[in-house]
């Protein structure tokens, strides 16, 4: 009997089953990851060391038919040691410069700890980002069609670090937290490393081991996107996505709490991305339309690393998360 191709959906669900083998315990993070590899955006994972950060990205990346790329920042990189040069070449009589091509050039990029390095390195990547090319010696050389930077920063180290600038901040389609698991998932990651270990000493040894499946294919990303652009999105829900963040601009008109915790409210990049998301929680949750609760699930992620607070709200040890609530709880659907 014939089998028919799987489907976007079937690629998609696969790609989130296998992810959830390697990485135990995070389902959201596995969630917004896939979200943003479908809304076609790029990610700040933050979460203190040990909590599966880099492993998360390299599972998204390896389950891919996918070029990977690795940038360990450092204080003393340079922007050309991300985005590339010239390089003189000579051959016989002839020399001519050439565009070797830097880390950046790749499907899936993981920028790991993106504060340990100067502004001008963060800003070359931040550029590649956001015009999905780089510019070299007056040419212009282009990102390939699947491209998403995923960039790491540890909350807790401050000693030797350059924080990006809001603004900057501002590219990113998202910005995830990764928190402790919980014990029972501890458990079972235990026994996952061990496993491994185990896997890998048998291979060194010559064992054979099961083969593993082959990688998504890019064209399910691709499909995937086509169907998504296709989420029906009320009248409704585009206002309520717009309110939403205008009350970040506006706080004072919602409540006396909201005008003290919030001192810059987020942009217009806000709700074009709460758009994109929401229409990709949907589709990953089997709809064809924007339910409210598919806004609220990724608002926080959203708004997360835009909102400006006040040092009053700093000194209460208000995270961006609670403020994010009381906003939920401020504003109406109409």
């Amino acid at each position: 009997m014939e089998q028919h191709a799987p489907s976007a959906r079937e690629q998609i669900e696969d790609l989130r089953r296998r992810m959830g083998r390697s990485i135990i315990g995070q389902r959201d993070v596995i969630e917004r990851l896939i979200i943003g590899l479908l809304a076609n955006g790029n990610l700040l994972v933050e979460g203190l060391p040990g909590l599966a950060k880099t492993r998360a990205i390299k599972a998204l990346a390896k389950n891919i038919d996918a070029r990977f790329s690795r940038i360990q920042f450092t204080p003393d990189l340079l922007p050309s040691d991300v985005t590339g040069t010239e390089v003189l070449y000579k051959s016989g009589d002839e020399t001519t410069f050439r565009f070797d091509p830097g880390p950046i050039f790749a499907n899936i990029v993981l920028a790991d700890e993106i504060n340990r390095a100067p502004a001008k390195v963060q800003a070359a990547l931040l550029e590649a980002m956001e015009e999905r090319q780089v510019t070299v010696a007056g040419k212009t050389h282009r990102m390939e069609p699947l491209f998403m930077v995923m960039a790491t920063q540890n909350p807790v180290e401050q000693e030797g670090t350059y924080p990006l600038p809001e603004a900057q901040m501002d590219r990113f389609l998202m910005h995830v937290n990764i928190t402790y698991p919980p014990v029972e998932d501890e458990v079972e990651v235990i026994r996952l490393v061990r496993g491994e270990e185990i896997a890998a000493m048998r291979e060194q040894q010559g064992e054979s081991l099961p083969a593993r499946p082959a990688p998504i294919p890019q064209e399910a990303v691709f499909a995937a996107r086509r169907e998504i652009g296709a989420i029906a999105v009320a009248e409704a829900i585009e206002r309520y996505m717009a309110d939403l963040v205008n009350a970040t601009r506006i706080p004072a008109e919602f409540g006396d709490d909201l005008k003290r915790w919030i001192e810059i409210g987020a942009s217009p990049r806000a709700s074009l991305a709460l758009d994109r998301c929401s229409r990709t929680h949907a589709w990953l949750n089997g709809r064809d339309y924007v339910d409210p609760e598919d806004v609220r699930a990724i608002l926080p992620d959203v708004l997360r690393h835009r909102l400006g607070l006040t040092f009053e709200a700093q000194g209460e040890g208000l995270a961006p998360d609670q403020v994010t609530a009381e906003i939920v709880r401020q504003v109406a659907l109409t």
